[in-house]
């Protein structure tokens, strides 16, 4: 029995209009309390039109449930989700910063190599976050068995302070939580997803640390090898593509480097990294095990630096939810 029932009302004020997708528009927005209460949130919106959309809306409301128990410093937080007028919503943390997309961008327009360490550090990051989300439980102490499905760039942040964030589980699976249709229907990123999800095939937890990486090798490179000229071409690459001695391709990756990204793209389930923990111990040994490695401190320096004073009002956060499904067809399936 609850020994009191708090009953309020919450008051979201919008700011701004941060970025619009295909299927959903999101705000920076203020939250108002209790005497002069204010807090900064992002408003994650549907479209209405995908609100009519059962699966969608189920997928949408089972989001929400499904990381509001994710608490964790390398995961964008969820505080509320709330209806108005008949439109559904998202409240959660706001992140001033980047995604991983914007960031590549700059550095490329920049001219400039992502220092191998600093690589390594974001990816340890999101190691970090997914070893978390996979081990969660529900309230009975049963795994949930999440599998985020699309750890991408464009789902990866950077706040300018360093820290780094994993965000988007809109089409993530869990026990119970997410209608879903594996097999039938590939959720996610044609050249970041993993070939079990690429091949139509049941993932688990080992899907998600081949697209980190996927975002590693990015990092390092300044290009996505996988990637093709459409997103089947993708899809096929990640299935079949030979992967390269990475050391050919970078004289920075050394012997250690080159085993981790082996390792962590292996195709054989056997052979890749089984635990998010695995992998964080690999990244996170390989940058400090001589001493002194990056922080949260020295990414936050490096990438005010690269952004200096000019950062568009987009780059504050990214829209979420927003990957298409690529549906079994008897022909060339489109994203």
């Amino acid at each position: 029995m609850a020994l009191f029932t708090i009953q309020n009302e919450f008051r979201y004020e919008i700011v701004l209009k941060i970025v619009e997708g295909g299927m959903g528009i999101v705000y920076e927005a203020e939250q108002h309390g209790a005497r002069d209460f204010v807090k900064r949130v992002a408003i994650k919106v549907i479209r209405q039109n995908y609100a009519d959309q059962k699966q969608f809306f189920e997928n949408f409301i089972g989001e929400a449930k499904l990381v509001a128990d994710l608490i964790h410093t390398n995961i964008v937080q969820t505080y509320h989700l709330g209806e108005t007028n008949g439109l559904y919503f998202i409240a959660m943390e706001l992140i001033r910063g980047v995604n991983l997309e914007q960031f590549a961008q700059q550095l490329a327009d920049r001219r400039r190599a992502l220092p191998k360490e600093l690589a390594v550090f974001i990816v340890s990051r999101v190691a970090r976050g997914l070893a978390y989300a996979h081990a969660k439980t529900d309230k009975d102490g049963k795994p949930l068995g999440l599998v985020h499905r699309d750890v991408s760039f464009k789902n990866i942040m950077i706040a300018f302070e360093g820290d780094v964030k994993l965000t988007d589980f809109g089409i993530a699976k869990a026990r119970g939580f997410l209608v879903d249709q594996e097999g039938e229907v590939i959720a996610g990123k044609a050249d970041y997803m993993s070939p079990e999800q690429a091949n139509f095939q049941v993932t688990d937890q080992r899907s998600d640390l081949f697209s980190a990486g996927v975002v590693l090798a990015h990092l390092l490179l300044g290009k996505n090898i996988f990637k093709g000229a459409d997103p089947e071409e993708s899809r096929q690459h990640m299935i079949s593509l030979p992967i390269p001695d990475f050391r050919s391709l970078d004289p920075r990756v050394d012997d250690r480097l080159n085993e981790i990204l082996h390792r962590a793209l292996a195709r054989d389930l056997k052979e890749r990294y089984q635990t998010g923990d695995e992998l964080l111990y690999s990244l996170e040994h390989y940058i400090y095990h001589s001493g002194y490695g990056p922080t949260n401190e020295t990414l936050g320096k490096y990438i005010r630096e690269l952004f200096g004073q000019a950062v568009p009002p987009a780059a504050i956060q990214t829209v979420t939810g927003s990957t298409k499904p690529f549906k079994r067809t008897s022909r060339t399936a489109k994203l």
